[in-house]
């Protein structure tokens, strides 16, 4: 080797050594300019990790108590676990109020949607309340829409009303979980 490769390697070596030392000498100065404002970070990611896990465990400890409530009152009645049902956990207490309604039949007051259209459903099934099942059908994202149709078709043939229940059969679509209940009574229906 020449002593101008020799040379030219050497400054190389030393250039790349500088901008080790270089880059060093910034990441200091960066860690140094916002020292504080990483540990701030690091201390609020411990801190929110702790809360997460706290929250979690929380949680999971007030489902399993809520549920504990639940059993209480659906197996011994207790009217005490339903009111602290309802102080720790609103969706089942309200799942609590729907099944103690439908068990008793009588209407009550309930916000869940679902649970409140359900409700309604039953009563209105049980009532033969062909106005309230046909209210019922009209909503475009009633959970059993199709069922309540077959249900108000079905006591409009208890009625004698066999053209009205097949009007009613006419808006259940094909693809409907009830069709062979459709199918059963548009067959009984054909002789009517």
């Amino acid at each position: 080797m020449s002593i101008k490769e020799n040379v030219d390697y050497i400054k190389s070596e030393l250039s790349s050594e500088e901008k080790l030392l270089e880059g060093f000498v910034k990441s200091e100065r960066f860690f140094k300019k916002y020292k504080n404002l990483l540990i701030a970070l690091v201390v609020a990611i411990v801190l929110g990790s702790i809360f997460y896990v706290v929250k979690k465990s929380f949680d999971e400890s007030n489902k399993y108590e809520s549920n504990l409530l639940l059993n209480s009152y659906l197996e011994k009645g207790d009217e005490k676990a339903l009111e602290d049902l309802k102080n720790k956990n609103k969706n089942l207490y309200e799942v609590a109020l729907y099944l103690k309604a439908k068990k008793d039949e009588k209407s009550v007051e309930i916000s869940l949607p679902i649970l409140k259209e359900l409700l309604e459903f039953e009563l209105a099934k049980k009532d033969s309340n062909l106005e309230a099942l046909d209210k019922l059908s009209m909503k475009g994202d009633f959970l059993l829409k199709d069922y309540a149709l077959f249900n108000k078709a079905l006591i409009l043939t208890n009625e004698k009303k066999y053209q009205e229940a097949k009007d009613t059969l006419a808006k259940i679509s094909n693809d409907s979980r009830t069709i062979e209940l459709v199918n059963l009574l548009n067959h009984y229906l054909l002789t009517k």
